[in-house]
């Protein structure tokens, strides 16, 4: 018969063995919170599929610093032309293009020794003008705001085209270049300015300017994408979009 001392220390090892069991659960218990997110998921695990927003968030700050809109912007004019106007501008002279929109005022660089076609058809129809009033209907933040389009829906134009002049300047934050359909040569009055750095662009659109003052403003145009949401409220409109020729050594 085991002694009772024996039956007591047996006993006494059972209960510290089963205490360092329970301690052991709850550390293990406690330390699996280290892999898991605010959403309560797993932090290894695959996040769960959502659908796509139709535009990607623009940064607070930038929503925090845009300008209400502001201005009254003119009617379109439903101006259509037999033909694209003859060459008429001066490659050696430079072309600045003024944008003033319900967001602000940006400045366009036109590049006219590097699309002359393109320059002499935007500053025609800045002179006729053609943009006042019509939108920025197609902005996707990061990519392009595009406008020149009378209808808004983004398939009007000026009843003529401009053929491709396709160059090695990059599409990198600002430049400005002209809209198409499928067809290289289809180029008439839509023109977009982009976002962001858009190599799949390059050679593919003319470039006919760049940004050089109010980028800060194109940012702020309003998302819209009447592919996505035909019925959306306009975007923002130019009020006026004149035309600076300076002269060579003006």
């Amino acid at each position: 018969m085991p002694a009772t001392g024996s039956i007591r220390d047996g006993i006494s090892r059972l209960i510290l063995l089963l205490a360092a069991t329970v301690l052991l659960v709850l550390v293990v218990a406690c330390g699996s919170d280290e892999k898991v997110n605010t959403s309560g998921q797993s932090a290894t695990a695959a996040p769960s599929a959502t659908k796509a927003a139709a535009f990607p968030s623009l940064p607070a700050a930038t929503f925090a610093t845009c300008p209400a809109t502001t201005g009254t912007p003119p009617e379109v004019q439903m101006k259509s032309y037999p033909q694209r106007p003859p060459l008429t501008i001066d490659k050696t002279h430079q072309y600045i293009a003024h944008v003033y929109t319900t967001r602000g005022h940006f400045i366009i660089q036109l590049l006219p020794d590097l699309a002359p076609e393109h320059v002499n058809s935007f500053v025609f129809l800045a002179r006729d003008k053609f943009f006042n009033g019509t939108t920025f209907h197609r902005v996707i933040p990061g990519f392009v705001a595009q406008g020149g389009d009378p209808t808004g829906r983004g398939n009007g134009g000026p009843g003529y085209t401009v053929p491709l002049e396709a160059s090695q300047e990059q599409f990198v934050r600002g430049v400005v270049g002209m809209a198409r359909s499928n067809d290289p040569d289809s180029a008439g009055s839509q023109w977009f300015v982009t976002l962001g750095d858009a190599a799949n662009l390059n050679g593919q659109y003319t470039v006919f300017g760049k940004v050089v003052q109010g980028m800060d403003v194109v940012d702020c145009l309003t998302p819209r994408d009447p592919s996505v949401n035909p019925n959306a409220p306009p975007g923002d409109a130019i009020i006026d979009l004149a035309i600076q020729e300076i002269a060579s050594g003006g």
